[in-house]
């Protein structure tokens, strides 16, 4: 990763806010359309965010446990955590979280990465983008596919033998 671990939080905080600041804009039905992401509407998405910034290490881990360790079944149970009914309230959530430097135990280009890809997964459809800096586009795509190349890697590896 070409960005120091500050460099990579003060980018997060600031697509963070400028998400913010865009979704503050679109119309009441829009909330509700859906995004890039699969099965997830622009106010899923958002929930996702807020609860991706809240949660720390230890929660993460709390949250597969309770998740069964299904990966899928922990971000739909943190949606439904943190999913207001009120978009508006949501947004407000999401605004005052900004600033958070949470993170699972992951790689903290997961971090740049959901914050500009997520972003774009709400504006895109809506006809808005996002002006990420290229250096965090550039270590977001790098990690993401190194790590699609280890999936595939792994999925196509030969049988381990004894």
């Amino acid at each position: 990763m070409s960005l120091s671990k500050n460099e990579v939080w003060d980018i997060v905080h600031d697509e963070r806010v400028r998400l913010a600041d865009d979704l503050a804009t679109i119309a009441a039905a829009d909330w509700q359309r859906p995004s890039l992401c699969p099965g997830w509407s622009v106010h899923d998405v958002l929930a996702h965010l807020l609860d991706t910034a809240r949660t720390g290490r230890i929660a993460f881990v709390r949250s597969m446990i309770a998740a069964r360790g299904d990966f899928d079944r922990a971000n739909a149970d943190g949606i439904r955590r943190c999913k207001d009914p009120d978009p508006a309230r949501t947004l407000a959530e999401f605004r005052a979280s900004a600033g958070l430097r949470r993170t699972p135990p992951a790689n903290l280009a997961t971090r740049l990465v959901e914050a500009i890809v997520h972003g774009e997964d709400v504006r895109r459809p809506r006809g808005l983008s996002g002006d990420s800096p290229a250096p965090a586009v550039r270590d977001a795509l790098d990690y993401q596919l190194r790590t699609l190349s280890r999936s595939a890697v792994e999925r196509n590896a030969p049988p381990v033998s004894d």
